[in-house]
């Protein structure tokens, strides 16, 4: 049994990053799956539905900002893409990871293929579920956080994003160890950093 995984978030200010771990069969994929990311909006979500039935198992993780922060963007995708595989309801035998670098690693054997979410059928399902997935959490944040238009922008950058952070600051809901902070001056002291400590370990150090 394959799982494909996909994750998107990886580049966003705001929210977590999310992994979908997707196993499908043998059966035509519907009409128009392809990398989330070449499908509008309204496709995306008509899509998503379709596959949630379609696909043979599908399971979502994540990673908090507060993750983000404290492990890396790396260890942080790892975490995501483990409680994913972890949810499905048979372990796979091996997973196709969209991309050339394998954040995975053992004991999962992993094959990465760049552009995969355009060539395997099971990482573009994960590719559009997670896609959808995390935009529906997103929007649910940015009800409690109507300046940053989260609805709108997924966490992403955005010149309505950016405008907020400068007149408000990072919410609970953002990655404060990301440059984005370095370049607002009311904010930069806030800004996190990882340091090693004496024990070779990583932990999260105050920008102040």
């Amino acid at each position: 049994m394959v799982a494909g995984v996909d994750e998107v978030g990886r580049g966003a200010w705001a929210g977590p990053v999310t992994v979908c771990a997707a196993v499908t069969g043998l059966r035509r994929a519907p009409a128009g799956l392809t990398d989330s990311k070449l499908l509008t909006p309204r496709r995306r979500a008509e899509l998503a539905p379709v596959l949630e039935g379609w696909v043979t198992a599908y399971a979502l993780g994540h990673a908090s900002p507060l993750e983000c922060d404290q492990l890396g963007m790396t260890a942080a995708l790892r975490l995501a893409a483990v409680r994913a595989l972890e949810e499905l309801p048979v372990r796979p035998d091996a997973v196709i990871l969209d991309g050339k670098h394998d954040y995975l690693g053992g004991p999962w054997r992993v094959r990465t293929v760049i552009k995969g979410d355009q060539s395997c059928v099971c990482v573009a399902a994960a590719s559009v579920i997670a896609k959808v997935r995390r935009d529906g959490m997103m929007a649910e944040l940015g009800q409690d956080h109507p300046p940053f238009a989260f609805e709108a922008n997924a966490g992403y950058p955005s010149p309505v994003h950016r405008e907020a952070l400068e007149r408000l600051g990072p919410t609970p809901q953002h990655r404060l160890s990301w440059a984005y902070l370095d370049d607002l001056p009311s904010w930069r002291h806030l800004r996190t950093t990882r340091v090693q400590d004496d024990g070779g370990a990583e932990q999260l150090s105050l920008g102040f």
